[in-house]
């Protein structure tokens, strides 16, 4: 095969799947967004709340402070332990003490066929206050602000949906990460859209585990926790059961009712959100995941060094049409997603030249079938 076949096929490849993620943008371009209550009407009692931990002394402090903030909206904060070694259960201890909606769960053995973080979710919303209507799961590093729980369930109520999670607003360590978690973050946007929607979908929606608000009848009757028990991606899969029942799941940016630092360094961005980005799970299988990935390599990663190639190879033609324009709507994107951080640093401005590696990683991620979480293997029951 010559090469300009070669080119007119990747050209054409990417051409395709450009439409598609394009079209995809255009579609979910000007969506809702979480926003402050300033008059919540919420029943007091109406939320319960579970946050999974493991090992979390250094960042859960200022979890807690932001939930006990929330108000009598909130029923019960129960803080689920998954065998911490760092001093964690003795730091919920004094939160306990100051306030007495705070409590501290066992997690317990794993049993087989669970991940840790699922298992600390069933435990929690078992433990939970049943006569709450609602749960909120979320994660020991997001920071809410105190009108978050107010902001949730009157979205919900607006959007009437009974299931929605948030776009937080991230916070990073750093220079260095600035050039890595962004790249990493497109990745989502490119296969999913923009947040601002809810949907029934089970290819379209979109979910974040870090802050998750469904009605309890909801998730019993879906079947608890369980049905996440082996999955990677275990908010996405969440999503995706609720959403193959019938049930719309909406998916907004929080703006600044919620605000986390995922990681304490680009090494640690480096190693771990890779591990459940590719998002394969049963309800997706492999080709699903082949495509999704596949729209990240030809449309996201590849145009920008495609373009540069051809320029400095004073090559014209379709082919380089094609990737200016790809490369032109990743700067788009670029600018659009600017909002997801809270003073981003200068090298946010440079994170596509990340993408290339970031692709090449998430293939590796898809294909690996061995994954370790804080030293524990973790189970894949993938498609």
């Amino acid at each position: 095969m010559t090469a300009r076949r070669l080119w007119a096929l990747l050209t054409l490849g990417q051409a395709a799947l450009g439409a598609r993620v394009l079209l995809r943008l255009l579609a979910t371009a000007g969506g809702r967004r979480v926003a402050p209550n300033p008059r919540p009407t919420t029943a007091p009692g109406s939320v319960a709340v579970v946050v999974p931990v493991l090992n979390e002394v250094a960042r859960l402090g200022p979890c807690l402070d932001g939930l006990i903030a929330q108000g009598p909206a909130v029923a019960e904060i129960v803080v689920v332990d998954g065998g911490s070694t760092d001093g964690t259960q003795a730091l919920v201890a004094t939160y306990a003490a100051r306030d007495s909606r705070v409590r501290l769960v066992d997690a317990g053995p794993i049993p087989p066929g669970w991940n840790g973080k699922a298992w600390g979710l069933e435990v929690g919303a078992k433990e939970a206050d049943p006569a709450a209507p609602w749960l909120l799961t979320i994660d020991a590093d997001v920071r809410p602000a105190p009108g978050l729980v107010a902001a949730l369930l009157g979205h919900a109520a607006s959007e009437e949906v009974t299931a929605l999670s948030v776009a937080t607003r991230q916070e990073l360590s750093g220079p260095t990460e600035g050039l890595i978690h962004p790249s990493l973050l497109a990745t989502l946007v490119y296969r999913f859209g923009i947040p601002g929607h809810a949907t029934d979908r089970v290819d379209r929606v979109q979910a974040n585990g870090q802050c998750f608000l469904m009605r309890r009848d909801l998730l019993a009757c879906a079947g608890g926790f369980a049905i996440v028990r082996d999955s990677r991606c275990e908010d996405v899969t969440l999503a995706r059961a609720l959403a193959a029942s019938g049930t719309a799941v909406g998916f907004y940016e929080a703006g600044d009712v919620a605000r986390v630092q995922m990681y304490a360094s680009a090494a640690e961005a480096w190693r771990n959100w890779p591990r459940s980005l590719p998002l394969r799970d049963r309800f997706s299988g492999w080709g699903a995941t082949l495509l999704g990935l596949a729209e990240v390599t030809l449309v996201q990663a590849l145009p920008l060094p495609l373009l540069t190639l051809r320029l400095l190879t004073r090559q014209r033609g379709p082919a380089t049409a094609v990737n200016a324009a790809l490369a032109a709507a990743r700067i788009g994107v670029l600018v659009g997603m600017a909002r997801a951080y809270r003073c981003p640093p200068w090298t946010y401005w440079f994170s596509p030249v990340s993408d290339l590696p970031v692709a090449l990683r998430l293939w590796v991620s898809a294909l690996q079938r061995r994954h370790v979480w804080r030293g524990r293997p973790l189970v894949d029951g993938g498609g």
